[in-house]
């Protein structure tokens, strides 16, 4: 077999190897090798152009590795031997001492110099650059006219399969975007949960772009949703929704965005924005609806004790006016607190010391009032039943008892322990009237407790119930 049909068979060969994959790295080590095998050379490196960049990037080797590949050698167009080959568009053949040639560029994680001969060919596809190859020999070496023509056919016949191969990377990373940007949106549309979707966003921008981490910050500065760690780069989206900024998603990566990447967060950024608008819309609603439930549940609350009111015959009037002010002043004290704490639940200590204030400033004219009171927290729709129990309690003391009041709020044992006691005359544990008849229906119905009044020195009021319902 003569050398142009062993020349011819070995293209057809290398031909066939790279067209039997799409995959662009798989594409750029085949041509690597099947090169370096045909030549019978002891190396040979492949770049590929980056446009954006403007910059020839090394891809692929063959006997040869490049150390520490934290940092891949890349050169511009007219850079280095190889790089001027790709500039001016034709083969550049060195048969001896290389590494002495004015153009050589020397990569420090490249053993380039170790090799006498190279023969740098241009990748072009379609009159465009695409990229470049070399062959190196360790022995010096002068290569035929017919090896040179044999590996610009090659490189011209892997200039298509590279575009090809690019192509298919390209649409593979769109087939990605849409999948992160329908994932994204099913999240915003099927999740009434506003963290559920911000959390699905953030998980889903990190895997779309290989993120080392991301993060919703809200309009106010607060970090909605943060995962992963802080990189090299950074980038910053705005949330936009009708004309006004309501937050970023910011995204970090060691390595830079693309621009295709930059376009695709700025995609899930408008989502973002969405969801955002959406769960809070939601919330709006919710909130709505169970601020609507509690003035009704309230007001019925209001209109039973006031029915209860006017059922005593022997009331004072103005007496009987009084005290239904007061218990409307602690169903609204409960109502000031849930909106301040912005929770469901209620701290009663500071409740509790709300109305002390209030009661004492009305009814305790020289008297000592003291309190010594525990963090307890308890649910908002118990809370309104204790705070009209404490209220009854504390003005019962402070109207019928002696010249000192003691109030004491702990939890024991699973249970809360509410006490109110004075130094007065004392009063019997049967007793009736409006106000106890108020307590003991709250107490049993509501806070599923019980509660016992004693004399001891004087009246002391205990109403325990246990901490959850």
């Amino acid at each position: 077999m003569d050398v142009r049909e062993r020349h011819l068979r070995l293209l057809t060969e290398t031909i066939a190897a790279v067209n039997s994959t799409l995959d662009l790295e798989e594409v750029l080590g085949l041509v690597a090798s099947k090169v370096a095998d045909v030549l019978g050379a002891d190396a040979c490196f492949v770049y590929l152009y980056d446009e954006q960049s403007d910059e020839l990037v090394l891809r692929a080797t063959h006997g040869t590795s490049v150390e520490e590949m934290t940092k891949r050698p890349r050169m511009r167009p007219g850079e280095g031997i190889t790089g001027a080959a790709a500039a001016e568009g034709r083969p550049i053949m060195i048969p001896a001492q290389a590494h002495l040639d004015p153009r050589f560029k020397l990569f420090s994680n490249l053993p380039e110099d170790q090799y006498e001969s190279i023969l740098a060919v241009p990748i072009v596809a379609r009159e465009r650059l695409a990229g470049a190859l070399n062959v190196r020999t360790i022995e010096p070496r002068e290569f035929t006219h017919d090896e040179i023509e044999l590996v610009v056919a090659i490189a011209a016949q892997v200039a298509q399969t590279i575009e090809h191969a690019q192509l298919y990377a390209q649409a593979q990373r769109r087939v990605a975007e849409l999948e992160a940007l329908a994932k994204i949106s099913e999240a915003v549309s099927e999740s009434l949960y506003l963290e559920e979707s911000l959390e699905a966003i953030v998980k889903t921008t990190m895997e779309a772009v290989g993120a080392t981490g991301a993060a919703l910050v809200l309009e106010d500065g607060n970090v909605a949703w943060p995962e992963g760690r802080a990189g090299a780069q950074a980038v910053r989206l705005p949330l936009r929704w009708k004309r006004r900024q309501i937050g970023e998603l910011v995204c970090d990566r060691d390595t830079p965005f693309t621009a295709d990447e930059r376009a695709l967060l700025a995609s899930i950024a408008h989502h973002a924005a969405v969801a955002l608008e959406h769960g809070r819309a939601v919330m709006r609603g919710v909130l709505a609806q169970e601020i609507h439930h509690r003035v009704k549940n309230n007001l019925q609350t209001v209109a039973s004790l006031l029915r209860l009111q006017a059922q005593s015959a022997d009331a004072d009037p103005r007496k009987a006016l009084e005290d239904s002010v007061n218990r409307i002043l602690a169903i609204a004290a409960v109502h000031e607190v849930l909106t301040e704490q912005r929770e469901e639940v209620v701290e009663l200590r500071d409740l509790i010391d709300r109305l002390r204030a209030m009661l004492v400033q009305g009814l305790a004219a020289g008297k000592q009032v003291q309190a010594q009171l525990e963090p307890v927290s308890l649910a908002g729709s118990r809370a309104t039943a204790l705070a009209l129990v404490f209220s009854e309690l504390l003005q019962n003391a402070l109207e019928h008892g002696g010249e000192e009041v003691e109030i004491i709020l702990s939890q024991r044992n699973g249970e809360v322990v509410l006490a109110i006691a004075d130094d007065g005359g004392g009063i019997d544990s049967e007793a009736s009237g409006t106000g106890l008849s108020i307590v003991r229906a709250l107490v049993r119905d509501e806070l599923q407790g019980r509660l016992d009044l004693r004399n001891d020195g004087g009246t002391r009021a205990e109403v325990r119930f246990p901490a959850s319902s």
